[in-house]
């Protein structure tokens, strides 16, 4: 089992300051060693505010390259969309001469165009120099969700880097395009970003040895080559 560090602020500003200043470092390093660099991030609600920090932090942003963790399969004006997070509250500011690779097509559906989508996230340097992951109450990660067909698939060694899964319980669309597990631990940085005793709770019950597909946290946990940096508040 990977150990996880945590670093525990006091409220959610200050969460997002640390960490940004703790993505900045590790990007100009990047730069430094390779010219260029990688950052994946998370949707969903919880990283606004790093969003925000960050795309303050004066970087060389034009040779940093940005992508997601996963996408819900709608337009990117629609509010629902990841993409339409990171344009608004990311790729702005100091930030906006970082390039982004989006996940979601113009396609019907998000089975059909795993292979093109592969082909788009090949662009991006990798290993990932930056991996940033949120995490649900369910213990689920990215797209992938507990007992889901696509961790079971990554567990069993499927190379694909991107994978089309369907949410559970999802309102509006339920279908999703993720990054695997393989794809998700490619990295050299892996920052978990979660509020809230609940998902703290959640995160420490997957530190116990059990079935890494549920909760999906926990295989990142088992399979993480470099240390899991936790950054929470509550």
């Amino acid at each position: 089992m990977t150990p996880f560090y945590l670093v525990e602020v006091a409220d959610p500003q200050t969460l997002a300051a640390r960490l940004a200043d703790d993505v900045a470092f590790r990007l100009a390093e990047a730069m430094a060693l390779r010219g260029v660099a990688s950052l994946v991030v998370p949707g969903g609600s919880t990283p606004g505010l790093l969003f925000d920090a960050l795309s303050r932090r004066e970087l060389a942003w034009d040779r940093v390259m940005v992508t997601l963790n996963d996408e819900r399969w709608v337009d990117p004006p629609d509010p629902a969309s990841n993409e339409h997070l990171v344009q608004t509250r990311l790729i702005t500011a100091r930030a906006a001469a970082a390039r982004f690779v989006g996940l979601k097509t113009a396609a019907g559906r998000a089975a059909d165009v795993v292979a093109e989508v592969e082909r788009r996230l090949a662009a991006v340097p990798q290993p990932f120099d930056v991996m940033l992951l949120g995490m649900g109450e369910d213990g689920h990660t990215g797209s992938l969700f507990p007992g889901s067909a696509a961790l079971k698939a990554s567990l069993g060694g499927d190379s694909a880097r991107v994978q089309a899964v369907q949410a559970p319980g999802a309102r509006g669309s339920t279908e999703r395009m993720t990054l695997s597990l393989p794809a998700l631990l490619d990295s050299r940085f892996i920052a978990l970003l979660i509020t809230g005793r609940a998902k703290l709770d959640a995160l420490r019950r997957a530190q116990a040895p059990g079935d890494p597909l549920d909760p999906p946290i926990r295989a990142v946990l088992q399979r993480a080559r470099v240390p899991v940096h936790v950054y929470w508040c509550a």
